[in-house]
Order: structure tokens, then C-alpha cells, then sequence
């Protein structure tokens, strides 16, 4: 991960004099100071802005310095907003409006005109907001008090949803062959993803996988072979198995890194060459930050590092996911996902383990290796990014995991298990009226709203299905969405 920061970009005007202007760039760097001890990334004060050329230069840097990842904004005093039109205008970084004020009470002994020319922001942000919304530029607005734990976690929401936008416009796919041949949702029109989302999807025959592998040493798959053995437990003798994976991993992690690519897709229908579909390869290498996609589903793989970027210290609990069956029982209805063997471990209870087992799918000559583990119980998301033709729609549906409520000791793979919001019918009845794709990516640790503020900064629809969710709203809501997107 690049180490990514925000700028601070203060707005006031020269009306109020020199000492006035000198309080609120010293109030401004102490509060982007602060601000960066408890923020997860820095908050750097760049300028108090009282010129249209002041904004528009900053602006401009803004977009060309690839460590700023967004820019906040904050008017002190009262900032005419004609001065930010050219700025805001040429802004192509994610933007967040910050309404606040210094101070937190109002000091009734001591307040005056000075005081209230100083102290205006509950003025200025008002100017300011209406240049954003007269813009239509895609914003976020946080209000409150600017040391309130609550306001600090709504900017450190939006800052990770930030930094997915940098890591999505750097993003490169690797497409180990094409996708699972007749299936619909996985296509999908990669010009159009490039120019609204930033990705690059292109192509690697598995011939040059293969080529790759017979290049790996003894000696690499003797190291990597020692850490699968420190990060999981060992639940099989077949070692040989293990040590394919590991040839598989490294020769992946070489092509992915020399082409500068951070997701990767195969397909078991495409395996020429190789005697084993990566599993545990596939599932080392997303516990490192890089995103996967099954049976070439190169949008959910993208969307997987998006989301890992995105969550806790630039690698969050999110993995590639896919729905299987259901639990109907009347009380306990829920949702069963897991897939054939790609499945993050950083969505485990506890300490995966390494076991083979047939693989009745696909094209393995042997046995494949892979972790098997049971998900963690706790809130989270799925998510699913679907071409509706023409646009881009992004699916995001709220809901509560649970420990498996059966061992299921012959399903040899990782396995989640989770009740839909509202609830798994309904949910299951909103997803499908959505178009929501079978594969998704599943986080325990970004939410809807940062998904939203993805979905708003890189300009696509966005879908929320939760707990106030019915189908009767969700269609009239996606007749209205078609609508205005058509006119877009």
C-alpha cells in the first residue's frame, strides 16, 4: 500500500484583516495536527484559500500528487463561494466537507462582534455547501464538532472509501484464461469499467502460468512450504499436494507483481498444464491484499482488493465469496457460502487448517490443497458490482453472520454462514430483484455507507439492501434508478 494522506484546505476571505487571517491558519494547522493522531491517515494543512487562484492552484496539485487521496474542506470564516467555482470544478479527488468550528461552546461572558466575525462557520460552511450542491459535485458531509470520537470516525470511514477510489484507478486484473464458459453475470465491458473505475483487465494464457512453475525452486517452495506451516495447521499427509500449491503461489505472486497487477482470476475449466485449481495459492495470496475471482469473475476480483484496501490497516476481513444453499428451517433461515476452495483466510473464527480432498469439478489431475475453517460470527456486508449495460451498478446488501450451527464434517471447504437483512427471504427476494451476482465480496469491516461514499466518488449507482428493505420499495426505487441513470 502507497502511504496515502488528505489535505486540509481551509477557506476564509481577506475582509477580516491580517491578524484574523494569522488566527485561522494557526487554529487550522492545530487541528490538522490532532486530527492525524487519531485519523487512520494524515491530515495536512495546505492552505488557507482566499482567492480563486489560491483554490484552483491547490485543487490542481491535488489531482496530480498521487499521495493525496482526497482533499477536506472547512470555511472557518465566511468564504465567498464564487472563488471556489474553478477549483471544485477541475477537482477530480474524492472531496469531504467538513462543518465545524473551533470552538466547541459558545463563551457567554466573552462573545462580541469580534468574536462572531472570527467565529463563523455555521455562516461560511452554508456558502460553501451551496457552491457544492450548485456544482453537483459528489461530496461528503460531515458535521459536528471536530474532537467528537463520532465525527472522527465518520471522516475515518470516508477517508478508507477514499483510498479505495486511488487503489481502483491503479487497479490491474490478471485473467488467468477467460471466464466459466455461459455464464452471464461474470462478463462484462471492460472499457467502460476502465473509463469509470480505473481498472486494467487483461489476459494471461495458463501456459505461461505453467512456464512460470517449472521456473520455481526447491528452495522458494521449501520457504513458503515453512510459512503455510506457521500460519495454519497441518490436517494432511499429502505434503506433495501442499508443495504444488506453493510452486503455484509463488509463480502467481511473480506475474502479479511484475506486471504490477493486485487481483487475479482463473477459471477450473482452464487448468492446461497444471495438475491442481490453485486453492490454498489462491487463499495465501488473498491474505496478503490481493483480490481473486472465481471462474474468471474479474469484477468481484478487483472489487476484493478493493475492499481489503479499504478495510482495517489497508488489508481488511474481507474475502471473495459465493452463495450456495440455504437453511429454510422456519426461526433459523440463512444463507450457506463458501466456494471450492478460494476462500480468504481472514474471514476465520480460528486457525484454518490445511487439508487435500477430491475435487469433483474442473480439470485436477490430483487432489487439490486448501485451508478449511468456519467464518467468523458478527456484522457485515456482501457486495456485488454488476454491468447493467451501460452503467455500472454496485449492490450492497447488510447482514449478520453467525457460527455454523452444524459441524458439517464432510464439506471440505471454508464455509460462512449469514442471515440476510431484512431477513434471508426477503433479502434473498431483493438481491435476485437487484440482479445481485452469485459471487460477492463478503466484509466484516467495511460498511454500506463507505461503499456508498465508494459508489458516489467514482460516480456509479448504488443499491442498499438492509433491515428497512421491503420489495415493493426496492423495485419502485430501481424504476426511478434506470430512469435518471438513462439520462445521465
Amino acid at each position: 500500500m502507497k502511504q496515502y494522506e488528505f489535505w486540509f484546505v481551509v477557506g476564509s476571505q481577506f475582509l477580516y484583516g491580517p491578524e484574523v487571517l494569522e488566527t485561522v491558519e494557526v487554529r487550522a494547522r492545530e487541528m490538522a495536527a490532532e486530527l492525524s493522531r487519531v485519523l487512520p491517515y494524515p491530515l495536512v494543512y495546505k492552505v488557507t484559500a482566499k482567492t480563486n487562484k489560491e483554490i484552483t492552484d491547490v485543487v490542481k496539485e491535488a489531482n496530480y500528487r498521487d499521495e493525496c487521496a482526497g482533499i477536506i474542506t472547512w470555511c472557518h470564516t465566511f468564504s465567498p463561494s464564487k472563488m471556489w467555482i474553478n477549483g471544485l470544478a477541475a477537482l477530480q479527488k474524492p472531496w469531504l466537507h467538513f462543518a465545524t468550528q473551533y470552538n466547541k461552546e459558545i463563551p457567554n461572558d466573552e462573545i462580541d462582534m469580534d468574536f462572531m466575525n472570527l467565529n463563523q462557520a455555521a455562516h461560511g460552511d452554508r456558502e460553501h455547501g451551496f457552491i457544492g450542491a450548485r456544482l453537483r459535485k459528489p461530496r461528503k458531509v460531515v458535521a459536528g464538532y471536530w474532537q467528537d470520537e463520532k465525527v472522527h470516525k465518520r471522516i475515518a470511514d470516508w477517508m478508507k472509501a477514499a483510498v479505495g477510489v486511488a487503489v481502483s484507478k491503479e487497479m490491474k486484473v490478471m485473467r488467468f484464461g477467460d471466464n466459466m464458459r455461459e455464464v452471464a453475470v461474470t462478463e462484462g465491458d471492460k472499457v467502460e469499467v476502465q473509463t469509470k473505475l480505473g481498472w486494467q483487465v487483461n489476459t494471461w494464457a495458463v501456459g505461461d502460468l505453467v512456464k512460470e512453475m517449472n521456473a520455481v525452486t526447491d528452495e522458494e517452495v521449501d520457504a513458503l512450504y515453512n510459512e503455510y506451516l506457521a500460519s495454519y495447521d497441518l490436517n494432511t499427509d499429502n505434503t506433495a499436494a501442499i508443495r504444488y500449491q506453493a510452486k503455484e503461489e509463488i509463480a502467481m505472486k511473480k506475474m502479479l507483481d511484475r506486471e504490477g497487477c493486485h487481483a487475479f482470476t482463473n477459471t477450473f475449466q482452464d487448468l492446461y498444464g497444471m495438475e491442481q485449481l490453485p486453492g490454498l495459492a489462491s487463499q495465501h495470496l488473498m491474505a496478503q491484499g490481493y483480490g481473486y475471482g472465481g471462474e474468471g469473475d474479474w469484477k468481484v476480483s478487483a472489487m476484493t482488493a478493493i475492499l481489503k484496501a479499504m478495510g482495517e490497516g489497508g488489508n481488511g476481513s474481507s474475502g471473495f465469496m459465493e452463495d450456495y444453499t440455504y437453511h429454510l428451517v422456519e426461526g433459523q433461515e440463512y444463507s450457506l457460502g463458501a466456494h471450492m476452495l478460494e476462500v480468504c483466510p481472514s474471514l476465520a473464527a480460528d486457525k484454518p487448517r490445511i487439508e487435500t480432498h477430491h475435487l469433483g469439478i474442473g480439470m485436477n489431475e490430483k487432489d487439490p490443497a486448501r485451508l478449511v475453517f468456519e467464518g467468523k460470527a458478527g456484522r457485515g456486508i456482501v457486495v456485488s458490482l454488476i454491468d447493467m449495460g451501460g452503467r455500472l451498478r454496485l449492490i450492497v446488501q447488510d447482514i449478520e453472520a453467525v457460527k455454523p450451527i452444524m459441524p458439517m464434517p464432510n464439506l471440505p471447504v471454508a464455509r460462512v454462514m449469514w442471515r440476510a437483512l431484512p431477513d434471508l427471504t426477503t433479502g434473498v427476494e431483493c438481491w435476485i430483484t437487484a440482479g445481485g451476482a452469485h459471487h460477492t465480496v463478503l466484509s466484516y469491516d467495511v460498511t454500506a455507507e463507505q461503499m456508498r461514499d465508494w459508489a458516489r466518488m467514482m460516480d456509479i449507482e448504488f443499491v442498499h439492501i438492509g433491515a428497512d428493505t421491503t420489495p415493493e420499495k426496492l423495485e419502485e426505487e430501481l424504476l426511478v434508478k434506470d430512469l435518471v441513470w438513462k439520462l445521465k
